[in-house]
């Protein structure tokens, strides 16, 4: 018997946009149909603000992910104000610093689309929101990036003033540009929703003609509830009926694997281990909705020698009006995604006699 404990801030680890398809669907009607394809039936975009620069202070001395000088302040005085903002719910500013302390990203280049695809994936961010400070003769400017991850687009919002103006005046005046740019165009950033049909034709067109070796598919799965204590196994609840495992297999089944049951099937009959760890958690609740965020590890082996043929991981994050539908809804969608990349690589695969 093992008693798990939670910190507070993990269960308030994501920035939810709720109102976004409503404001979209008000806009253009080509953004209102892309908004409707893009977001979750919930309306739920997970959006996190990264440490702001200032170009004044560039020179500066600053640990990895820590802002200096006006840079900070601005981030902190936009923080403030869109906690404010009905439309969102903000992350936990220490859990961004402690990412990126731990990935070892500084400010340079976190404005960057290719670094916040990276950032996405670890967070489960859909937006990230980037910018810097400067000045330029007696005018200060304040420039933002709002960058959609999985898409690399990105837009922009700004608010000049001169040196002497307050920086909470500007800071307040681009957090209602930021507001505006993500409920008025926020569709643009967003990827188009595909559908689990469409992942399949688009698989089934990726992979290599001739015989699939036999697959035996085990994902361990593990949920942590959010409560002070709770009597689990290690790690966590242990989940009956693993959601990544099952949409693992039916990936693999309707693409042409033949796949032995775990619990009634023999290891030994696999050519290919597809074996592989889950966790997912509660992230953010508004409402009667709650997100949830889940990552998956997932690795390929060759069942003879023991090699890795192909490994991947996916960070993800739904919502639903429950913590273990929303939860299963996170875990299916990042698996999906690993069967996507994984299953192509091993297609071709043919043991040693």
């Amino acid at each position: 018997m093992t008693i798990v404990s939670l910190r507070p801030a993990a269960v308030r680890v994501f920035v939810c946009a709720v109102p976004l398809v409503a404001a979209l669907l008000a806009a253009t009607p080509a953004a209102a149909e892309q908004a409707t394809a893009a977001a979750p039936a919930t309306g739920l975009v997970p959006v996190a603000i990264l440490p702001f620069q200032d170009r004044a202070a560039e020179g500066a001395t600053a640990r990895p992910g820590g802002p200096v000088g006006d840079g900070g302040k601005v981030t902190d005085l936009l923080f403030a104000e869109l906690v404010a903002e009905p439309a969102l719910m903000l992350i936990e500013r220490e859990d961004i610093r402690k990412l990126l302390d731990e990935q070892e990203l500084n400010l340079t280049g976190l404005a960057n689309p290719a670094t916040a695809t990276r950032v996405g994936q670890l967070t489960g961010a859909k937006m990230l929101i980037a910018g810097s400070v400067f000045r330029v003769d007696n005018s200060q400017y304040l420039v933002a990036k709002i960058i959609g991850t999985e898409t690399s687009r990105v837009l922009g919002a700004s608010v000049k003033g001169t040196a002497r103006d307050d920086l909470g005046g500007l800071a307040d005046r681009l957090a209602t540009e930021i507001v505006k740019v993500v409920t008025e165009r926020g569709g643009e950033l967003l990827p188009k929703v595909v559908t689990r049909d469409d992942r399949l034709a688009d698989l089934k067109k990726a992979l290599p003609a001739g015989e699939r070796p036999t697959l035996f598919v085990e994902i361990k799965e593990q949920h942590v509830a959010p409560v002070v204590a709770i009597v689990a196994g290690p790690g966590g609840r242990v989940v009956i009926d693993p959601a990544a495992e099952t949409e693992m297999t039916l990936f693999a089944k309707e693409t042409g694997f033949a796949v032995v049951d775990p619990k009634e099937g023999k290891r030994s009959a696999a050519a290919v281990l597809v074996i592989g760890e889950a966790i997912s958690e509660p992230a953010a609740r508004h409402g009667n909705l709650i997100s949830a965020k889940a990552r998956l590890e997932v690795k390929a082996v060759d069942q003879a020698t023991g090699k890795v043929l192909a490994i991947d991981r996916q960070t993800t994050v739904a919502t639903d009006l429950t913590e273990q539908i929303a939860a299963k809804t996170a875990l299916q969608e990042a698996s999906a995604l690993i069967a996507e990349r994984l299953l192509p690589k091993i297609a071709g695969f043919k043991p040693a006699p």
